[in-house]
């Protein structure tokens, strides 16, 4: 492949426009709509299951099946509890942040459409307590509408179990770095459909049938990823996500490992990650000199790969990452560079994978 970008102006375009639109956890059938529409010219057919994972599929009457997977759910909120002063209270959906709320915009959504509110927080004056101060706590932070009493709120049609996403869009910081909330791991979805693209564009034909995932509810325990890998009961998967950029302040890379943005893919070890599907990955990324890096899990990988690999019997799966920073917030951040070379890693990889190749623990 080139050593060109790879990424042209609607892959950008449709990177925004996928990023901006919510997709939380249970949610995510307007995002996956979005995706499918731009995954249509490179497929041959989708599927999709009862909770809303899309499968974008090649060669769809083939035996043996291939695997790319990302996630395509966004942490959020649930009102939990409206006061009789019309103050919402919250609990996480996902891995919210309680910490980053107060003073963040809120888009809650409701049967009528939109409505905005805040994360209000206490003035610092009316905080200090001595050599004390306050810090947010799920107990303590709360959503303002704008009204003054619960009958109000619920006027607007707000009720318990509405969602609740933050507005912020997308933008490109110093030319070369992709900033939004939800990179994690929208950035997994938009990756997997350049593949296709690219198979598509550079009119590769493939011995196998590949299954172009984009599953719902990881946030919540890998949950679409459980019940699609059971539906496709495939033979190979390579899974896509993120993982930190350690070298970023307060995160001990004693514990967390060193990866950093901008040094190339994240290449998994663990349990769950079958040896000789990661070597073939590695001896992809060193034939073709796209830069890498080694991240090892103790146990759990925590991501939709653990679902794949101890599915139907246990599948082959491997984990190939992308180094954000500030995960779980709303200016998640990854190098343009990495973005690109996780595309390439993965198409060289399937390239490479044969019809009917088992990947025999004892090979």
């Amino acid at each position: 492949m080139s050593t060109k970008s790879i990424l042209n102006d609607n892959s950008i375009n449709f990177l925004e426009k996928y990023l901006n639109n919510a997709s939380p956890t249970g949610y995510e059938s307007e995002g996956q709509k979005i995706w499918m529409e731009y995954l249509r010219p490179y497929v041959d057919t989708f599927m999709t299951d009862t909770y809303g994972t899309a499968v974008g599929v090649i060669n769809p009457d083939a035996e043996f099946k291939v695997v790319i997977e990302g996630h395509s759910d966004e942490i959020s909120w649930y009102v939990n509890y409206i006061t009789p002063e019309g103050l919402i209270y919250v609990i996480r959906n996902g891995g919210s942040d309680h910490i980053i709320a107060p003073s963040k915009r809120v888009n809650i959504h409701t049967k009528n459409g939109i409505v905005k509110g805040v994360f209000g927080w206490p003035a610092i004056h009316t905080r200090l307590k001595g050599n004390a101060e306050d810090t947010p706590k799920l107990d303590n932070i709360f959503i303002d509408t704008g009204c003054k009493t619960k009958e109000e709120v619920e006027k607007l049609g707000v009720h318990v179990g509405c969602v609740i996403t933050y507005p912020d869009e997308f933008m490109i910081l110093n030319k070369n770095n992709f900033v939004c909330r939800a990179l994690d791991n929208r950035m997994g979805g938009f990756m997997i459909a350049e593949v296709a693209r690219l198979l598509k564009e550079n009119k590769k034909t493939l011995p196998f049938g590949l299954y172009i995932v984009n599953a719902v509810q990881e946030e919540i325990g890998l949950r679409g990823a459980e019940m699609i890998t059971h539906t496709i009961k495939p033979n190979v998967a390579i899974i896509t996500d993120v993982c930190h950029d350690t070298t970023t302040p307060m995160i001990d890379k004693k514990v967390e490992g060193e990866t950093k943005s901008g040094d190339g893919p994240v290449i998994s070890y663990a349990p769950a990650i079958q040896h000789n599907l990661r070597e073939l990955i590695i001896k992809t990324a060193e034939e073709n000199k796209i830069p890498f890096q080694r991240h090892a899990s103790s146990r759990a990988t925590g991501t939709d790969t653990d679902a794949f690999a101890y599915s139907n019997g246990g599948v082959p799966s491997a984990l190939i990452s992308l180094a954000l920073r500030y995960m779980h917030t709303t200016v998640e951040m990854v190098h343009r560079d990495d973005v690109e070379n996780v595309i390439k890693l993965i198409y060289e990889s399937i390239l490479k994978i044969e019809n009917g190749e088992t990947f025999s623990y004892f090979d």
